[in-house]
């Protein structure tokens, strides 16, 4: 039963991110059906949102890439002194 309810929550979140119809005619043709309410003012905004999403994603890479291999093999490092005390 669990299961169940889980499932249909997913199904109407996902229903529920759908853009209207009315949204729909108002979005540019590379947005359309994804989002809601007005579209992009200029292309200042598509700028933005490119740059935003590229450092989302570097922070994403470096984020899992240290700490899979955080590479500290120092003696002196500060981890050092925490984990022998």
């Amino acid at each position: 039963m669990k299961n169940a309810l889980l499932v249909f929550g997913f199904f109407l979140l996902s229903v529920a991110s759908y853009a209207c119809p009315v949204c729909d005619q108002q979005q540019p043709k590379l947005l359309r059906g994804i989002t809601h309410g007005v579209g992009p003012d200029s292309n200042w905004d598509y700028v933005i949102i490119s740059v935003m999403g590229a450092i989302v994603l570097v922070t994403l890479f470096y984020s899992v890439k240290w700490l899979l291999a955080p590479g500290e093999t120092s003696t002196g490092h500060i981890k050092r002194f925490i984990l022998e005390e």
